[in-house]
């Protein structure tokens, strides 16, 4: 497993060991004492979830807030994402400071999302599979999100918006500074 640092505190790229022949590839995805081995932190992830999406369907930017935050391991299993995540932790050196990567079924990688980030997503490709581990488990209540298009953050989803398949509830989303106050 190799680890690459993003600009973020605390947020970094994974990068499983692929090993590929005649029949094809082989990667072992996560290993639970690779990983703290290899990034020195002790996660223990209870859900494991996965969505379909087309082109263009944009999720996000999500969050858990308070005892039910979550810390996220993310990838593309199929086709390729954009990924975004801000860091919302307040004391933190990064905060509102945002990264966005593509991850794709070919180049394997994927992200460590700490808690207290928003992350979302937006699909490239004509189709992906997006899987993600989390270490808390969902909870309706607990939950909190950032408008796609906040004006502070200002982020680039690669897409023009007239391609954009966003849900109703995200369109209903508050911007950053109304998170954050």
């Amino acid at each position: 497993m190799e680890l690459q640092k993003t600009p973020l505190t605390d947020c970094f790229i994974v990068i499983p060991r692929a090993f590929e022949d005649a029949r094809g590839v082989f990667c072992e995805t996560y290993n639970q004492i690779t990983f703290q081995k290899t990034t020195g932190l002790t996660v223990d992830f209870v859900q494991d979830n996965q969505s379909l999406s087309k082109k263009g369907v944009l999720r996000g930017l999500h969050y858990q807030k308070g005892a039910m935050a979550q810390a996220k391991l993310v990838r593309a299993i199929q086709g390729c994402i954009l990924d975004i995540v801000v860091d919302l932790r307040k004391d933190s050196k990064t905060f509102g400071k945002s990264f966005s990567v593509e991850l794709t079924a070919e180049n394997r990688k994927q992200l460590f999302v700490p808690r207290g980030f928003a992350h979302g997503f937006i699909t490239l490709s004509e189709t992906s599979v997006f899987g993600y581990k989390c270490d808390n488990y969902y909870n309706a209540a607990s939950e909190g999100g950032i408008i796609y298009n906040d004006a502070t953050l200002q982020l680039d989803w690669y897409l023009p918006e007239e391609e954009f398949i966003i849900s109703e509830k995200d369109l209903q989303l508050p911007t950053f500074k109304e998170v954050i106050t």
